[in-house]
Formats: structure tokens, C-alpha cells, sequence
């Protein structure tokens, strides 16, 4: 079966996909940030933990010390203040660190871009037939799937944790207060380190699913792919009106030397060359412009514009081109040659009618397109 301009089957350009990112389509997995926030949070606590201990330590015994003034100056507010100054900077570290967790897993995917329309309000989503697609279409089943996963892998994970623990948990609240908080903690730590090994193993394989997901999501048809690359490239107007202002400019700069000219040898309009022979001024004909691509087209149209005769020798044209400049004489090996072009011009101007003369370029100055030296190129 043949495909259809309209058919999605080709992957995503780079263009296409850095279109979407700023539009705020990139890759986006939850459980990543899941993953990243646990990590940081169960990192924090073990490395912090001491400091975490003193300070809640400290705030209790100042929650529960009472003396002779505390009871005459009874001020509940003030006490409650100074408790959460005691405990809110490791809180506020401990959200600092998960916030900044979260945000590095999902910018790091989404090329660095922080997309504010996506905090939007927006109508799709509070759209009741837009949610029920998402709960029963395959987008649904997909993350319901990947949520029993999780809940499967994380609960097995937290069975083996308990297996071997729960004596000794059942215990707590029997002996020393120190010894069981500093076991309950090392307990919640290796727990939250635990689970942490899990969800990055779920965010290990839900990365490449997103990443699929998202290339099917950008999938781009032929019509698509036609209009980016005439995008890129530019339309055929434009193109052609690029161009024409090149060969105004280039006309600009080569009118004055194209109106002292005598003729124009070409390739036929790669290149061009206007030449000119004053006996009183040089023993040999002068280059007085020359040029390729849109400077050559610009001296063939100066050259109608004047009336100067076009002459189409390939070789010859570009013989001149790389071997002399502007301004300058001819070399010598060319000297026949032009001299023969130059006679026909001389002819045509005189009112006669003399055929087109056969014109030999020597092997030694024989150039191809790119200024190569080109032994067999055509005269």
C-alpha cells in the first residue's frame, strides 16, 4: 500500500522537535521526579541526621522545661515561635533540596526550557470527555499498568525490608529512648534508600517509554516534512526575490566597468568576464569585470541592457576567470584566443557577418568549475 501525503510515518525532525519543546512538549516522567526527590530526601536525612536529632532534641527539652518565670510570664505564642525558628531550618533544607531534585530530572529532559503556559489555566483539562479518554484510552491503560507495577515492585521491596526487622520494631518503646530513636531513624532511612532503589529501576525503564511515546506523538507525514524543508530552505519566491536583490547589488558594483566594455565571454552563467582592448592603454586586452553566479547573470543583463555582444566559450571563460584579475591584462597563453573572440566582435560591430570563430585554449590554462586545473575541459 502506497503511503498517503497525510500518513504520520516518518520520526521527528530536530526542527519539529525543538518546535514542541518550546510549546513545552518534551519528556516528561513522573517517576523520575518520584525517584529524584526520594533519593535526595533519604540522602539528606542520612547525612543530616544528627543535626536533625539535636535540633528536635532541643526544641523538646525547650518545649518542656518550666520554671518560676515561664509560669509568672506565661506566653504560649512567644514559645511556639521560638520552637518553629529551632525546627524550621532543617525543613526548609530538606524542601529546598527535593524541590531543586525535582526541577533538575524534568528540565534536564525538556532541553532546559521552562514553559509558563503550561501553568495555565486550560479547558481540556477540566473537560469531562477529555478525561474519560485519558482514563480508558490507551494512555490510561498505559499508566495503570505502570502504577501496578510500582505499587508491586515497591510493596515486594518494602516486604523484604520488614522481613527480618519487625521483632525488633515491635520492640521499640521498651528501652533506652536515644538508642531507639537513633534505631527508628537509621530504620526510616534505609527504607526511603530502599524504595529509592526501586523507583529509579521504574524510572530506568519509564524514561525510554516516554521517549517513545514522544517521537510517536511527533511523527510528521510527507506533506509536513515537504512544507518544514520548504520552511528552512525558504519559498520559491522569496528565493528568486533573494536573488534579484543579489544581482541588483551586483550590478551596482560592476555598471561602470561593464559600460567601458567591449564584450562578454561567459559559461554560459556560472561565469562572465567583460573584456575590453584600447592599444593607447595596454598591449593587450584588459579584464575589467568579472564573476560567477549571481554576479555573472548580473553582467550577461548589464550586457543586454548595453548592447554588448554575449559570447557562450566554456573554457575560455573560465581560463580568464582564474588566471588574471580585474583590471589586469590577459596572460599571454590566452593572447590567440582573445584576440580571435576580439576580431569576431570587431566584425559584428562593422555591420559584417563573420562565422563564429573556433577558439583553442591552451592544455597549461584549462580550469574546471572549481578552479582545477582540467586538461580535457571543452573549449
Amino acid at each position: 500500500m502506497s503511503e498517503t501525503a497525510g500518513e504520520k510515518t516518518f520520526a521527528p525532525s530536530a526542527k519539529r522537535k525543538q518546535d514542541a519543546a518550546r510549546k513545552g512538549d518534551v519528556i516528561r516522567s513522573r517517576e523520575l521526579a518520584t525517584a529524584a526527590t526520594v533519593l535526595v530526601g533519604a540522602a539528606w536525612l542520612k547525612l543530616a541526621g544528627p543535626w536533625v536529632m539535636d535540633t528536635m532534641t532541643g526544641a523538646l527539652r525547650k518545649g518542656f522545661t518550666w520554671d518560676r518565670a515561664a509560669l509568672e510570664d506565661f506566653a504560649p505564642g512567644e514559645t511556639m515561635m521560638l520552637l518553629s525558628a529551632m525546627a524550621l531550618p532543617p525543613v526548609l533544607l530538606l524542601g529546598c533540596a527535593v524541590i531543586f531534585a525535582s526541577l533538575a530530572s524534568q528540565l534536564g529532559f525538556g532541553e532546559g526550557r521552562w514553559v509558563g503556559e503550561n501553568l495555565l489555566p486550560k479547558g481540556s483539562r477540566i473537560n469531562p470527555a477529555a478525561g474519560l479518554k485519558r482514563m480508558f484510552g490507551a494512555n490510561g491503560w498505559i499508566e495503570m499498568g505502570k502504577s501496578v507495577a510500582k505499587v508491586g515492585l515497591l510493596g515486594t521491596i518494602a516486604w523484604y525490608w520488614a522481613d527480618g526487622r519487625m521483632e525488633t520494631l515491635a520492640r521499640l518503646g521498651r528501652g533506652n529512648l536515644t538508642g531507639q530513636l537513633s534505631y527508628g531513624w537509621d530504620a526510616i532511612t534505609s527504607l526511603l534508600f530502599a524504595l529509592s532503589g526501586g523507583l529509579v529501576v521504574i524510572a530506568l525503564i519509564d524514561l525510554p517509554v516516554q521517549l517513545i511515546r514522544r517521537n510517536l506523538r511527533l511523527k510528521m507525514s510527507m506533506q509536513e516534512m515537504r512544507d518544514e524543508q520548504k520552511e528552512s530552505e525558504g519559498s520559491p519566491e522569496r528565493k528568486a526575490e533573494q536573488r534579484a536583490r543579489q544581482r541588483r547589488l551586483a550590478m551596482g558594483g560592476v555598471a561602470k566597468a561593464m559600460r567601458e566594455a567591449q564584450f562578454v565571454i561567459t559559461n554560459p552563467t556560472h561565469f562572465s568576464v567583460a573584456l575590453a582592448y584600447d592599444p593607447l592603454k595596454a598591449a593587450a586586452p584588459i579584464v575589467l569585470a568579472k564573476g560567477r553566479g549571481e554576479k555573472a547573470l548580473a553582467m550577461r543583463e548589464l550586457a543586454a541592457e548595453y548592447e554588448l555582444p554575449v559570447l557562450e566559450y566554456p573554457a575560455l571563460a573560465r581560463s580568464v576567470y582564474y588566471t588574471t584579475r580585474e583590471s589586469q591584462v590577459i596572460r599571454e597563453e590566452l593572447y590567440g584566443a582573445v584576440a580571435a573572440v576580439l576580431a569576431f566582435v570587431l566584425s559584428l560591430k562593422r555591420g559584417e557577418r563573420p562565422l563564429r570563430p573556433e577558439i583553442n585554449v591552451p592544455v597549461t590554462v584549462r580550469f574546471d568549475a572549481d578552479g582545477r586545473l582540467d586538461p580535457s575541459a571543452s573549449s
